[in-house]
């Protein structure tokens, strides 16, 4: 089964964002140019782990660098020399403390805990199919004009992106990239706005761009192709529809075929081949494996927030926008200290306590990065959702079991596209993330110009200020206060800048 967690997305207050640049734009070089000799039976029976390196960017500290990786019986898998993360295998357990020790390194550390192991699910439920039933009764309440199962997209309506699609559905020149488990293209409702040219697997830290490498792996990988319907299934006639119907949307796979774990090495990839490739916007529905948070006074956790800052940041230098989910964990992100106990998620999981301040949810809480909260039919807070003042960016629809619809499935959850042809309903900030990136698409077709910057401006401008809830919050209903939003209208921690509003990104 797919690694369903896309939806984790946390932003940092202004002061940690700065913080984080400055500590990750900055990390300390060691000073010993010299590497031990590794006796290759030290490493015989010890596992071969994946771990990133990341160096200064002038050519000769990666040519020396990569002599000291193999002098410390590494093998260098891949080398994206413009942001100075090197990907590596290998079987010495000291690996990482004696590239630590190498000149130029700035930092270095095993992007897992153990080889391929299995990990569950942490996603708000399974995915609910489309019953013939409800699909027929759907498309007979179906307004004119409206795809066959629109009636039951209370989504689209709550954002006003039905009535957007009528003045301007999104450009063709515009591609929203989904990194995720992959997308089935196949599905009559995202095949006409594919992208196969900017399309990939990235899985390992290698972009393959061989025909169909970005489909998933099986039908239980739906991950992917549910989200891309939220952005961009076509208004042909057929199914559902997006948010931006008139936009591209492409795949970059970063599922493990093993475990569907999403490690950082994968998403390094993804990032750069997405910026590589003119792709405007990326939906980062997930966290990097195998920590929730990565806490930077851990040198293997410090290196992986540092391996995929570099490349989401270099994606934002080339114009692309970077939209993640906050999280389906409910925490408080700008609270003083979070309980973790599902990390790490490729071994056994080790309870700690950690502060949200200095151990990141990657790539939700890296700077630049829009972080989204999830909303349902009734506009407030989902049950699930993670937030934080300062931290929360803006609001969409993600969907909410205890929020009912007046829809003819009664359903909260959020209907979209399905491997072979299917829909279904789910939950979470993973559905959020994807409707912000569709309104960001739709900003960028009639802003060509702006940049990753002046999009994420736009995006909040033309939020709907969102007040905290008059009364204390309690999203499931059981009588117990579930949660505390904090901060003005104009920016919360539960719906940051606002909702989105699709109507007024096209106005």
């Amino acid at each position: 089964m797919a690694h369903l967690r896309s939806r984790r997305r946390l932003a940092l207050a202004a002061p940690v964002v700065l913080s984080l640049t400055a500590s990750l734009g900055f990390l300390p070089t060691a000073a010993s140019a010299a590497v031990p000799e590794v006796p290759a039976a030290a490493a015989a029976d010890a596992p071969n782990l994946a771990y990133v390196v990341n160096t200064k960017t002038d050519h000769l500290t990666i040519a020396s660098v990569k002599r000291a990786i193999a002098k410390a019986d590494g093998k260098v898998v891949a080398t994206y020399a413009k942001i100075g993360v090197i990907v590596v295998h290998s079987a010495n357990p000291d690996f990482g403390k004696q590239l630590r020790a190498v000149r130029g390194v700035q930092s270095a550390g095993a992007t897992r805990t153990t080889p391929l192991v299995a990990a569950g699910t942490t996603d708000e439920g399974a995915a609910q199919y489309l019953s013939k039933a409800e699909a027929a009764e759907a498309a007979a309440e179906a307004a004119p004009g409206e795809e066959p199962l629109e009636a039951d997209q209370w989504d689209l309506r709550a954002i006003g992106a039905d009535k957007a699609a009528q003045i301007n559905p999104g450009s063709k020149k515009v591609t929203v990239a989904v990194i995720d488990t992959g997308v089935d293209d196949t599905h009559p409702d995202l095949a006409p706005n594919f992208s196969a040219s900017q399309s990939a697997n990235c899985v390992g830290g290698v972009a393959d761009t061989s025909e169909g490498a970005w489909r998933p792996y099986t039908a239980d990988d739906y991950h992917g192709t549910h989200v891309a319907g939220e952005i961009a299934a076509a208004r042909n006639g057929v199914g559902v529809a997006g948010v931006a119907p008139g936009v591209k949307v492409s795949g970059i796979k970063v599922s493990d075929p093993n475990n569907g774990l999403f490690y950082p090495e994968s998403v390094v990839c993804a990032f750069v081949f997405a910026a590589d490739n003119g792709v405007e916007i990326t939906n980062n529905s997930y966290y990097v494996d195998p920590w929730l948070y990565n806490c930077v006074d851990d040198p293997d956790q410090k290196a992986i927030v540092d391996a995929v800052n570099r490349a989401q940041l270099y994606a934002q230098r080339k114009g692309t926008l970077n939209l993640a989910s906050a999280g389906n964990s409910n925490h408080d992100l700008d609270s003083d200290a979070i309980v973790d106990d599902s990390s790490p998620d490729d071994s056994t999981p080790v309870e700690r306590t950690i502060d949200p301040h200095e151990c990141f949810d990657v790539p939700t809480q890296l700077p630049g990065v829009v972080t989204v909260s999830a909303t349902g039919v009734k506009g407030a807070k989902s049950y699930y959702s993670t937030y934080g003042k300062g931290v929360i960016d803006v609001a969409a629809p993600g969907g909410d079991r205890y929020q009912i619809p007046d829809t003819p499935s009664k359903n909260g959850r959020i209907l979209s596209t399905m491997p072979n042809g299917q829909y279904a309903f789910l939950q979470g900030t993973s559905m959020a993330s994807p409707h912000a990136a569709g309104v960001a698409a739709l900003l960028k077709s009639r802003y060509p110009w702006a940049n990753a910057a002046q999009l994420q401006a736009l995006l909040k401008a033309t939020a709907d200020k969102t007040a905290c809830p008059s009364e204390p919050y309690d999203g499931n209903g059981d009588g117990v206060v579930d949660a505390t939003c904090v901060g003005p209208k104009w920016r919360n921690g539960f719906y940051g800048d606002g909702i989105v509003n699709a109507l007024k990104a096209v106005k």
